[in-house]
């Protein structure tokens, strides 16, 4: 399984910015998607994820008001849409795969990590 995270860049806080992952490969009918941010000397935190199947959703609670998450089937890709940035969210977003479709929210349950795309959000 290959992951591909675009959409990354350079916004303005109060801007919005829309990352796509794309997943490749070999996978069962049912898994999760999800995304995490990390900023140096920091753990990578849970942002959101969806899974495959039924359509289940969650968004990390802080963010749940500013950030979706949303997938396309047919494209094999997921979706964060970020709204009204802040400075605190910049980071380099990764996008992940779990072959559970319970949602994990911890890191250590994804088993393949696309690169990354980097976020900056000036002040």
């Amino acid at each position: 399984v290959q992951l591909q995270a675009s959409g990354g860049g350079l916004v303005q806080t109060g801007n919005s910015l829309r990352l796509s992952c794309i997943a490749s490969g070999r996978t069962s009918s049912s898994f999760t998607m999800g995304w995490f941010r990390q900023t140096p000397g920091k753990e990578r935190e849970f942002v959101a994820a969806t899974t495959t199947s039924a359509g289940r959703r969650i968004v990390k609670d802080s963010l749940k008001d500013r950030f979706t998450i949303s997938r396309d089937n047919s494209k094999n890709t997921v979706y964060l849409q970020m709204n009204s940035l802040k400075p605190e969210d910049t980071a380099v977003y990764f996008c992940a795969l779990s072959l559970s479709g319970n949602l994990p929210t911890y890191s250590n349950r994804y088993n393949y990590w696309g690169r990354g795309t980097l976020v900056t959000v000036s002040s």
